[in-house]
């Protein structure tokens, strides 16, 4: 079975089973704790400082996101440039 084909499966699954997952809050609650208790814990107990951690932490992937769009926007702008560049030498793009 290909790489594409195993990813394939799993999405599937994943599907299926949030579809029968009725809580969707109470499923994902374990893991959303635990992250602000990572944060309470890299704080020393100080909420305060946890609540600056967290926000950092979001903020930081806010701009992950945003370079990653700028990369893939420049990506797309490349290809169109070098398919018209072919189409104008007379390629078939």
């Amino acid at each position: 079975m290909s790489p594409n084909e195993r990813s394939l499966i799993a999405s599937i699954a994943s599907h299926e089973s949030w579809a029968r997952t009725e809580d969707r809050a109470a499923r994902t609650a374990p893991a959303r704790q635990a992250l602000e208790q990572r944060f309470l814990n890299e704080a020393g107990g100080d909420p305060v400082r946890a609540e600056h951690l967290r926000k950092a932490y979001y903020q930081r992937l806010a701009l992950k996101s945003a370079a990653a769009r700028r990369r893939a926007k420049s990506a797309i702008e490349s290809a169109r440039a070098a398919e018209a560049e072919l189409t104008s030498l007379g390629g078939t793009a």
